[in-house]
């Protein structure tokens, strides 16, 4: 771990450090960087252009943001801030010069780009395969630490013990994945941040003796609330200036809280509130297809809960929703064809939404 003593800088490569099995300095990796752009695969690509922008003159990268904490911008990070939220997650997992570590995130996203920037500062052991739904890496190794999201980590399941500690974030982490997940000796965590925090700023243990519902804040971040109970971050090595959120928290300390759901997804319906995130997570091990909770305009209680189902018509029983409350229970279904997502497979809700204006298919 590093001390606080000894805090290194942007602009120093870890001795440590190997990519794909091979040290490298700042001179090789300018080098590596040109070879990934010009030759390489398009993952190495995206890789390569952030290399680049890592070992440039600025001491800042812009980034365009995923839209968590309002509209898609482009914004400046700090590259010192990216190096001490690597250092806080060294810290919290106990990460040290020589460890192994896998990548198979795409580095045009932060929690691509901060493997590499965790790897070239801590001093950790590289290896970089293609962001695949399914990652192939070698099986004959072990690895200390790895990141993914939820799809990749249902996928991996049968070789999930070559792993010792995965954090797994970009979506929420399903009550079917999470049942798989108790059974295995590899410790997953899930994390909560986003671009604007330079990844996460707070994680929660979801499998072993400290499972909790609870994330708790890295070392340096003290958590609030506003009015209307959304998490305000406040973590001056990572942040100018303190961040407001859309996220609806319940909050046990100035470090710990249990997240609700969006401000932008609460339905009000009869004059209660409702989450969908949290209807979502009863109905997880009862649909086989991708769906989520949202709401429409209804004369008598202002909104109502609708099911919107990712593919073609069917019908459901409607004894999936017996363990509802009954505010809770959708009164319509919906089905469309296929979801509309980022780039990096998170579900756009509105833009979803509106494809129902135009010719809605019913259950």
């Amino acid at each position: 771990m590093i001390t606080k003593t000894k805090i290194p800088t942007y602009d120093k490569i870890h001795l440590r450090f190997k990519l794909n099995g091979r040290y490298y300095d700042t001179e090789d990796l300018k080098e590596v960087a040109y070879s990934f752009i010009k030759e390489g695969e398009p993952f190495e690509k995206t890789l390569g252009d952030f290399l680049q922008l890592w070992l440039d003159a600025k001491d800042y990268i812009e980034v365009r943001t995923s839209g968590s904490v309002g509209e898609p911008k482009w914004i400046k990070i700090k590259k010192q801030a990216m190096v001490n939220s690597a250092i806080a997650t060294g810290n919290a997992f106990k990460l040290k010069p020589g460890d192994r570590v896998l990548h198979c995130l795409p580095s045009n996203f932060i929690s691509g780009r901060m493997m590499l920037v965790r790897a070239m500062i801590l001093g950790l052991e590289l290896d970089v395969v293609p962001p695949k739904a399914t990652p192939v890496f070698d099986l004959d190794k072990t690895y200390d630490f790895g990141a993914m999201i939820p799809l990749q980590v249902e996928n991996i399941l049968p070789q999930i013990s070559h792993f010792k500690t995965l954090i797994i974030g970009g979506a929420a982490v399903s009550e079917p994945l999470l049942k798989a997940i108790s059974k295995v000796k590899t410790k997953c965590y899930a994390t909560y941040g986003m671009t604007e925090t330079v990844s996460h700023i707070a994680i929660k243990a979801l499998n072993g003796t400290k499972a909790s519902a609870v994330y708790k804040a890295l070392p340096k971040v003290k958590l609030t609330q506003n009015n209307e109970g959304c998490l305000i971050i406040n973590a001056p090595h990572l942040l100018e200036a303190p961040l407001q959120t859309n996220d609806v928290v319940k909050m046990h300390s100035d470090t710990e809280f249990e997240l609700l759901g969006r401000i932008d997804n609460v339905i009000n319906s009869g004059g209660l509130k409702l989450f969908p995130e949290q209807i979502e997570n009863q109905l997880a091990t009862k649909l086989q297809d991708r769906f989520f909770i949202a709401s429409e305009s209804n004369d008598s209680l202002g909104e109502q809960l609708v099911l919107v189902v990712e593919g073609d018509e069917k019908v459901i029983d409607t004894s999936v929703f017996q363990d509802l409350k009954k505010n809770e229970v959708p009164k319509q279904i919906y089905f469309v064809k296929d979801f509309i997502e980022t780039p990096n497979r998170k579900i756009q809700r509105k833009k979803t939404m509106d494809l129902l204006k135009n010719g809605k298919s019913i259950s």
